[in-house]
């Protein structure tokens, strides 16, 4: 098994792509955060000044867009930001019963809600029951920034939390939920392997039951990016970054994880439904500032800015910019994204969707990375080999069409 695991070779996993045709996901971005992490490049104010406002146009925006998903039932639901455990359980609930009014959701949808250590502390002891709250209103899965568990790996990103606070928060947490994801950040500049294996081991020690890990990158124009220009924080170390994540894909194997996409690690019966429809291919609608929408061929995203957002919600008008993808864009997309899953890309489906030309274009360009043992063909599937795993971005390019 551990052999198929390496090699991708899951056909005990099915495809999700082959039991979601009519379902969707939706995507709520919470544009807020207490404070702004140095390698931060997202969407985000610090200020909460209008945070009322928006909630309520977020619920708006929910409703005036109803009809782009009449023919589909909402299988997901994702609070993403930002911050999303900023917002009350009054508001969560608001925004979570405007979904389930305007459109048709499956009986037991997974509802992720992404949280920050000191603030799941924060309310939970103004509450008391912050985690049953949770439960109560329908969420089903957390996603946690950890980041790290050491204090001074926290401080130099500007965490808003602690190293005590991450630990005592998964404590409490996973006696309430069992389905929750934890961020790790690897490839830290001076990070020895003794310590990310500390950071692995602290995770698995509260058996959470899926991890999402990326290599700490430098965004242009965020704090680190400055930072490291002006020679006060080391540069990136790309040697570093892979031994981190060599070591992080052997131990996850041992903890019975299945490394189903490049930086994300589940239990079976524990990957991120919402996260793997949005490799797969699904339609989903992304709510809020900044956020992304896709339907087959077309794609959306929405102004990155909270004041214009709010009022053009509040005129009635749909804040956002659309565009139709050209085939040869469809196909690498679809490149890209199954390339960094375990279902890789399907020549079945790049030649019915997309034509013999691509199939045959894919099945030359794939031949020198086969030969190098990057990537693996087997049962019509293209997938990257553990050999290739670090370097799936790079090779999924050279399998771009661009002309």
């Amino acid at each position: 098994m551990k052999k198929d695991l390496d090699y991708n070779h899951l056909s005990n996993i099915s495809n999700p792509t082959e039991e979601r045709q009519s379902t969707a996901g939706i995507y709520i971005h919470i544009p807020f955060c207490k404070q702004a992490c140095y390698y931060c490049d997202f969407h985000f104010s610090t200020s909460l000044k209008k945070k009322d406002e928006l909630v309520q146009a977020l619920g708006k925006e929910l409703e005036l867009r109803q009809d782009e998903l009449k023919n589909h039932t909402i299988e997901t639901i994702y609070f993403g930001g930002g911050t999303p455990s900023l917002l009350t359980i009054e508001e969560l609930r608001f925004l979570i019963a405007k979904v389930y009014k305007n459109y048709q959701v499956i009986e037991n949808p997974e509802i992720t809600l992404e949280a920050n250590p000191d603030d799941l502390l924060s309310v939970r002891d103004q509450s008391g029951t912050i985690f049953e709250d949770y439960k109560n209103i329908g969420i089903n899965r957390l996603s946690i920034g950890i980041q790290s568990f050491f204090e001074d790996d926290l401080i130099a990103m500007n965490r808003a939390h602690s190293s005590l606070e991450a630990k005592e928060c998964l404590s409490e947490a996973t006696r309430h939920f069992n389905n929750i994801t934890i961020d790790l950040i690897y490839g830290i500049p001076n990070m020895s392997l003794e310590k990310w294996n500390k950071n692995l081991e602290m995770a698995f020690g509260f058996g959470v039951n899926h991890i999402s890990s990326y290599a700490l990158t430098v965004e242009p124009k965020t704090a680190l990016d400055t930072f490291i220009k002006k020679g006060q924080y080391p540069p990136m170390d790309d040697a570093l970054a892979q031994l981190h994540f060599k070591h992080l894909i052997a131990e996850t194997q041992k903890q019975g994880f299945v490394h189903y996409e490049i930086s994300n690690f589940g239990k079976p019966g524990f990957f991120s439904k919402h996260n793997t429809s949005y490799w797969q291919g699904t339609p989903y609608l992304g709510i809020g500032p900044s956020a992304h929408s896709f339907h087959g061929n077309t794609r959306s995203w929405n102004v990155a800015n909270n004041t214009k957002y709010i009022k053009g919600i509040q005129e009635n008008k749909l804040p956002h910019t659309m565009e139709t993808l050209t085939v040869q864009e469809q196909y690498n997309e679809y490149v890209m994204t199954g390339l960094r899953t375990i279902w890789g890309v399907s020549l079945d489906k790049v030649e019915t969707d997309f034509g013999t030309v691509f199939k045959t274009y894919l099945l030359e360009q794939s031949k020198k990375h086969i030969n190098q043992q990057l990537l693996y063909l087997d049962g019509g599937k293209l997938t990257v080999t553990e050999k290739g795993k670090f370097l799936s971005d790079g090779i999924a390019s050279d399998l771009f069409k661009l002309d």
